[in-house]
């Protein structure tokens, strides 16, 4: 930063907010912590503290208890950003990605069914089947009272015995790895696009134009080989923008 006559704390909080404005913080991203600004400006734990509310006040970022404090979606269009190829990314809850943009999530579950026959999907060009029984979770995923995806995901109840009984709000990924002791190495996942038009059978988005949505079909592999869930959602094509996240070797192919 170059040096001005302004009190420290508002040459940092400046900075953080052009970080953001620039968009190399992006809604969601978690903002340096108080122990991060003390050890690169070399300040008091009172002017890195004042350097985050200043942040706050202005209405760039929000804390989250226990958690951070983290860039909040202000920005007119307010997209939602979610990034595919990412292994790390599908591990975050839902519910916390819009509670760090700033919104308010609700899910609302339309079914949850045992299916004894087991299900299948096809996948990147290929065709995939968990054996029954399978747990079949319809939920609706909804920001500050809009439905922003529409999903259903398919459990293997054979590698998830009693799956069914378990608080199933918290990351599924977490549960696999934690509760089951999986250990998961592979995502497999396509997007592609769709129109829903008003009053068509199975669309709950209650739109009143025709509306483009995101069709996200995917299946996730223990490193066996086997499959743990099968999972199909729309996302909203106004609210949704994906980027995509690829390994360095691969990009040497």
């Amino acid at each position: 930063m170059s040096k001005s006559t302004n009190p420290k704390y508002l040459d940092i909080s400046k900075e953080i907010i052009r970080r953001i404005e620039s968009g190399e913080l992006h809604p969601g991203d978690k903002v340096p912590s108080e122990n991060e600004l003390i050890k690169t400006y070399k300040i008091s734990n009172t002017t890195a503290r004042k350097s985050l509310l200043e942040v706050e006040i202005n209405g760039w970022v929000s804390r989250v208890k226990g958690k951070g404090t983290f860039v909040l979606n202000r920005f007119q269009d307010k997209y939602l950003t979610r990034v595919l190829g990412s292994f790390e990314a599908i591990k975050e809850s839902f519910n916390d990605n819009l509670i760090k943009e700033g919104f308010a999530p609700k899910n609302l579950i339309l079914e949850k069914t045992i299916i004894e026959n087991g299900i299948s999907s096809n996948i990147n060009g290929r065709h995939y089947i968990v054996e029954g029984p399978v747990l079949k979770i319809h939920r609706l995923r909804f920001a500050d009272d809009m439905l922003l995806k529409d999903e259903t995901r398919y459990i293997s109840m054979k590698i998830c015995p009693k799956i069914n009984m378990l608080d199933l709000e918290q990351p599924l990924l977490k549960i696999y790895e934690e509760k089951y002791q999986l250990e998961l190495n592979e995502v497999q996942r396509t997007l592609g696009t769709q129109i829903l038009y008003p009053g068509e059978p199975g669309n709950f988005f209650e739109n009143e134009m025709p509306l483009a949505v995101f069709v996200l079909d995917g299946a996730i592999f223990t490193s066996e080989g086997k499959i743990v869930e099968l999972e199909k959602s729309y996302y909203r094509g106004d609210k949704y923008k994906f980027s995509v996240s690829a390994k360095p070797q691969l990009l040497k192919k």
